[in-house]
């Protein structure tokens, strides 16, 4: 069990383990730790010679345990969060996020298998390790946590591939002369979640009860217990790996299992929530509870967000750092924050589901991008920038809630794992499932989390399927942006009708009919200063919407000379105080067709009677999107293609009992299916 830092690789799953002497806490390893014979430091049997250096190895097990797949492109297609990238929608982000794979091209995933399976031969290397050290009531914390991590990464694996290789050992403890040594074939992911969920249900107790949140403790053990156990439990396409023939969608065949797994998953949920160190964030400093939970996880405030925020992936500094938060947030173009692309952008449709008063949408999505005034000077005005139902943006990750990073590409965010509002939907799900309807227990438990958001008065239904129906919602509502809510939407076989609603929901969206026959067409924005400042409580731009037939002929009235600037404003003045608003000295407010793209004539010409002349027709955002409009009528009476047609309307390569899954990559060396001659394809590729 020597020599650890050197690579090894097994085929087929791309293993490459190291020893991260910089861990999260390497200004702690002890004296004795850097004191040791300078030709072993970096061995097995030295690391696991002490709790100390044992502690700084599974420390290290946490790094790039999150690969960015994981969010850059899991991330959306999930009817919430959707692709925005630049250049055409043959990219391999667009055709993920759509549901349009292919094994032979980009149109798949690698990093997540082969950042799985080097981080599974860590645990196992510390698992093994750590068994042969005394029992100790810190040895087996170790164990316990290690065990975890592993299962964390193979209930990843499980739910982008479905049976993926099951390796238990470390690769230098495993028989040369066994093919499957370094060839494993597929297993059945319902004997690997027995083996993880069986692992975690041994040594769940043993992990402390406090600490820090970025490290695995009891609470946050039995969350993601319950969470693993619910996905064991849950819908997932199967197939018969010795035919090969197409899969469906469906439980495992055992429903005796079945049942055991929900009760597993709700007896840990109940454990997080009868223990009684976790709680929502509640309203604070002028901030609603969902809003101070996450303007103060992005400043790093974890006394404030810990509470809520289980369990969080430590990112900070010029070494420990990942590009999580420069994909999913608002958009800036120079000044403080540097110019950084927003490259996803949310579905108006998930906009507009929300109640009114619900605090959470304007947290989870931004009508604004921040762009400058004039030419970017470092002497010019930022913006924040209303925009068009084509760019609504993500805001739990908004530049300015951040702190100052090393880079711009390292946004100094820890990434979030498991909140407590989880739990209680968890909970509510499980009580529902096991007792054939709500109960009072479970209804208790989404109207935390209701009543939290602020719409405590929207009635709860009753019968297992409709409420059932309502923890879909609210999750949908609730974890926007957080990279769970498509393989959720897929464990509870409600992938393909959400898909299909979204879909339609769109279409009456663009063509203003059904639900959205009502919906305002015309809003004044009231033109605001980005403060560019790290910390910057900035939540919302104020706005107005205009459906008066006389206001929307004052509103339209746009002027294109200069000289008619400051009549408009009067103008315009007089329908803001008429809507409550206050007027002071120096305001102004601007039109914008939502319908439109934030790139068409009224629009421009809107921003521009506001003063803006360098970029006023563009912002940081991926092209795709905000050039384009939402409303059929405003695309020349036939749907944008990004909402239907042209092979690249949503969801475009969705098929269902096929795509709920990901192909094993096989393009060409390095990919699992070259690499590997005894793993299987997924049916259908």
């Amino acid at each position: 069990m020597k020599n650890i830092i050197k690579s090894t690789f097994i085929k087929g799953l791309v293993v490459i383990p190291s020893f991260f002497i910089a861990a999260l806490s390497i200004n702690s390893c002890s004296d004795d730790f850097l004191n040791q014979p300078s030709t072993n430091t970096s061995d097995t049997e030295s690391v696991f010679q002490s709790l100390d250096t044992a502690d700084i190895y599974v420390q290290g097990c946490y790094r790039g345990i999150i690969p960015t797949e994981m969010y850059y492109q899991l991330g959306a297609g999930d009817t919430v969060v959707h692709s925005a990238e630049d250049g055409t929608t043959n990219n391999s982000k667009y055709n993920i996020c759509n549901y349009f794979y292919d094994a032979k091209t980009p149109y798949t995933l690698t990093g997540v298998y082969s950042v799985m399976y080097a981080s599974i031969e860590r645990t196992n290397i510390a698992i093994s390790g750590l068994s042969k050290m005394a029992e100790s009531p810190r040895r087996n914390a170790l164990l316990a946590e290690v065990k975890a991590l592993r299962a964390f990464c193979y209930y990843n694996l499980i739910r982008v591939y479905g049976d993926v290789p099951a390796v238990w050992i470390p690769l230098v403890e495993a028989d040369p002369n066994d093919p499957n040594t370094l060839y494993p074939k597929r297993t059945s992911r319902d004997v690997i979640y027995d083996r993880i969920i069986a692992d975690m249900q041994g040594s769940i107790n043993d992990l402390p009860t406090t600490g820090t949140s970025e490290r695995l403790k009891k609470s946050s053990g039995n969350a993601l217990l319950a969470r693993i156990a619910l996905y064991a439990a849950g819908y997932s396409l199967r197939w018969d790996l010795n035919t090969g023939a197409p899969g469906t969608m469906s439980r495992r065949p055992d429903n005796a299992r079945v049942q055991q797994l929900y009760q597993i998953a709700d007896a840990a949920a109940a454990a997080v929530i009868t223990g009684g160190t976790n709680s929502l964030v509640q309203a604070q400093s002028g901030k609603s509870g969902f809003e101070a939970l996450w303007f103060n996880f992005c400043q790093r405030k974890f006394g404030v967000s810990d509470p809520e925020m289980l369990w969080h992936i430590a990112e900070y500094g010029p070494n420990t750092n990942s590009a999580f938060g420069v994909y999913a947030m608002e958009g800036s173009r120079g000044g403080t924050y540097g110019s950084r692309k927003a490259l996803q952008f949310i579905l108006p449709s998930y906009y507009l589901s929300f109640n009114p008063g619900d605090t959470r949408r304007d947290v989870s999505c931004t009508s604004y991008s921040i762009y400058f005034l004039n030419s970017g000077a470092a002497t010019d005005t930022w913006v924040n920038v209303g925009t068009t139902y084509s760019c609504i943006l993500p805001g739990k990750f908004r530049m300015g809630w951040g702190v100052a990073p090393q880079a711009a590409d390292a946004r100094n965010l820890n990434i979030p794992i498991i909140r407590y509002a989880d739990v209680l939907l968890m909970y509510a799900e499980t009580q529902n499932y096991l007792n054939g309807g709500p109960t009072a227990p479970g209804i208790a438990a989404l109207m935390q989390v209701r009543n939290r958001a602020g719409i405590g008065s929207v009635p709860v239904p009753g019968g297992q399927q409709a409420f059932e129906s309502a923890i879909v919602q609210e999750r949908k509502w609730e974890f926007a942006g957080e990279f769970n809510l498509r393989t959720d939407l897929i464990r509870m076989n409600r992938i393909a009708s959400e898909i299909d609603a979204t879909k339609q929901a769109m279409k009456n969206l663009s063509n203003k009919t059904g639900q959205y026959a009502n919906t305002p067409a015309l809003r004044l924005y009231k033109f605001e200063k980005n403060a560019q400042v790290y910390g910057d409580p900035f939540l919302a731009l104020k706005y107005i919407e205009i459906t008066s037939p006389a206001e929307i002929a004052v509103v339209q009235n746009v002027p294109t000379a200069a000289a008619n600037f400051a009549a408009y404003q009067t103008a315009l003045a007089s329908i803001v105080t008429a809507h409550g608003q206050t007027i002071a000295a120096g305001d102004k407010w601007y039109p914008t067709k939502m319908f439109e793209a934030y790139t068409s004539t009224f629009n421009g010409n809107a921003r521009k009677a506001v003063g803006f002349v360098g970029g006023f027709n563009a912002i940081q955002v991926g092209a795709i999107i905000y050039t384009k409009p939402t409303g059929s009528a405003e695309n020349g009476g036939t749907y944008p293609n990004w909402i239907e047609g042209g092979g690249d309307g949503l969801f475009y390569g969705f098929v269902p009992n096929k795509t709920e899954l990901l192909p094993f990559a096989s393009a060409s060396a390095g990919h699992p299916l070259v690499d590997n001659p005894n793993l299987s394809q997924l049916p259908g590729y």
